[in-house]
């Protein structure tokens, strides 16, 4: 079990003043953390990320303590000497006897100590902390470990977006990210993504890229409409693989941002072989694909315990029996999984037929789901047998993913 974080009563010891801030050096050095509950579950990834030598003496530590990586765990009580050479401990039990008792030993041992349970009698607090880029801040809130975790939050998400300006940072290195906006509501791109996106200089955007992240860059920050409109007008692929390349080596740090992930049908493997066979940086962010969002989004699963033990995400952009089609719809037809079809919306009456010819039987729940995730998001249900009539007699129009499979009958309440 894990001690609960208290907020202890004003104090000396545990107001923000009364502590001194200070960034450790932890890289191979011995910590040790004496409990294994959700305490103790919650700093080690700082612990281990900064390096330290963690040993982990808990009865009976969690799963996840017990299974973390880089780390070593002994499942057994504390001793007095389990101390010995660590420059930094955490007293995380539930038995305020023992945690005293670590205390103790530490502060004989001249070791500074945290102690979860009641802050004011350890030696360390634990700041609420966040990174930015290669910055490290930590917030302490005299105690409150709720406002602490709140400011910290509020930090983050201010520098993420660039409302907090960092005025005295480097600008990003040139080079190009290929960034997954996610499936197009905005909360959905990731922290990284983000990030990186509040620092370009050039952004090339997607049509399905969330517009609202746009609307959120500053005037300095070029854009490029790079939208391919289904059955209409396309910005060339080469093109905007020369773009990318070009204003790299123009000093510029662009971000490619996508709907979607970069690698789901988003030609991003094509783009990172342009940019690195013209010498340009170029790092990948994926993002949260619409094949399992969208569904998500409107209450499916794509699997579940029980009913499929197969996803197969399938490409709608060439209809079965075209030169250029490299599935076997024969194959799908026989599947018994889930099968999620994206850019299928002009073709849905030819797809539910090749896979009743293969043997999918036309009772099989369809769901289509059109602008997942957005405000405008529509949920379409129906059989394969009449998947086609209904998206034509709706207007299902793109973007909209089509699941099939028994899942697609399954609601929040079933």
């Amino acid at each position: 079990m894990s001690a609960p974080e208290s907020t202890p009563d004003a104090d000396p010891r545990t107001a923000g003043v009364g502590h001194y801030l200070v960034g450790l050096d932890l890289e191979g050095r011995k910590v040790v953390v004496v409990g294994g509950g959700s305490v103790a579950q919650r700093r080690l990834p700082n612990l281990v990320a900064a390096g330290a030598d963690v040993h982990v003496i808990a009865v009976d530590p969690t799963p996840a303590v017990e299974s973390f990586p880089g780390l070593s765990v002994a499942r057994r009580r504390y001793a007095a000497g389990d101390l010995e050479g660590a420059w930094y401990v955490m007293a995380c039990t539930d038995d305020p006897e023992v945690n005293a008792a670590v205390v103790a030993e530490a502060e004989s041992r001249h070791t500074f100590c945290v102690r979860a349970d009641d802050a004011r009698y350890g030696t360390a607090v634990t700041p609420a902390s966040g990174r930015y880029r290669d910055v490290q801040f930590g917030v302490l809130a005299g105690g409150d470990h709720k406002l602490s975790a709140s400011l910290r939050a509020a930090i983050s998400r201010a520098l993420a977006d660039g409302s907090l300006a960092v005025d005295d940072a480097a600008p990003h290195a040139a080079g190009v990210a290929l960034v997954g906006g996610g499936p197009g509501d905005p909360d959905l791109i990731t922290v990284r993504g983000q990030r990186l996106l509040a620092e370009a200089d050039v952004v090339v955007a997607d049509r399905l890229a969330p517009p609202a992240l746009l609307a959120e860059l500053g005037p300095q920050v070029e854009i490029i409409d790079a939208a391919k409109v289904p059955y209409g007008r396309a910005m060339k692929q080469e093109a905007i693989n020369d773009v990318l390349v070009e204003k790299a080596k123009e000093g510029k740090f662009v971000v490619r941002l996508k709907g979607g992930d970069p690698y789901v049908y988003g030609r991003g493997f094509e783009e990172l072989q342009a940019c690195v066979a013209a010498g340009v940086p170029v790092t990948v962010v994926p993002g949260i694909s619409s094949s399992i969002a969208a569904p998500a989004a409107a209450g499916i699963p794509v699997t579940h315990r029980g009913v499929t033990h197969e996803v197969v995400i399938a490409s709608g952009h060439v209809p079965p029996g075209h030169p250029d089609s490299l599935i076997d719809w024969s194959a799908m037809g026989r599947l018994r999984g889930t099968l999620v079809l994206m850019m299928a919306v002009e073709r849905v009456e030819v797809f539910a037929d090749a896979l009743l010819e293969g043997g999918r039987p036309a009772d099989t729940p369809v769901a289509m789901i059109e602008n997942g995730s957005l405000p405008t998001q529509r949920l379409l249900r129906t059989d394969l047998a009449h998947a086609g009539a209904v998206a034509d007699a709706e207007g299902l129009r793109p973007p909209a993913i089509v699941v099939i499979g028994d899942v697609a009958a399954f609601t929040e309440g079933s």
